[in-house]
């Protein structure tokens, strides 16, 4: 098969598959949390906003370490453990930052320049998360893949 000399050759494509398949996983973990932030507070702009995202975002990540090393780049070694959790929360601290930045902005500016009446706050506020992780993806994708868990 022509996609199976493909992943033979360039491997990378299949773990980053893997990186894509938990990251919606991670999305689901980011948004739900999210969401229940925001209904159960009706406080979906500002700084509870930003408050409620960080908080999501972290949870996810706390499960991304674990699903990613195991599955997605198959670290079996226990050899530096503490080393590489620390590792993977830095890069991730760096993803939180972009991931939360873009999302703020996103609800911040971007929402007043196509008109408040037009998408309702709790839907631009998932908007703005889902643009947030567009962003960090990549970033964290090399992070994870050349610093935490190189070969």
């Amino acid at each position: 098969m022509q996609i199976e000399k493909i992943l033979i050759r360039f491997p990378f494509i299949k773990q980053f598959a893997k990186f894509f398949i938990v990251g919606i996983m991670n999305t689901g973990v980011d948004l739900a949390i999210l969401n229940i932030l925001m209904f159960s507070t009706q406080q979906t702009e500002g700084i509870f906003y930003s408050f409620f995202k960080t908080l999501s975002f972290l949870a996810a990540v706390i499960f991304s370490y674990f699903i990613n090393k195991h599955w997605t780049f198959q670290d079996k070694s226990e050899t530096d453990a503490h080393k590489k959790f620390y590792q993977f929360i830095g890069i991730s601290i760096i993803g939180a930052f972009i991931n939360v930045t873009v999302a703020t902005l996103v609800v911040g500016i971007v929402r007043p320049m196509v008109g408040t009446d037009l998408i309702s706050g709790q839907l631009w506020g998932n908007i703005g998360a889902l643009s947030g992780t567009a962003v960090g993806l990549f970033w964290n994708f090399i992070g994870y893949k050349f610093w935490v868990f190189k070969k």
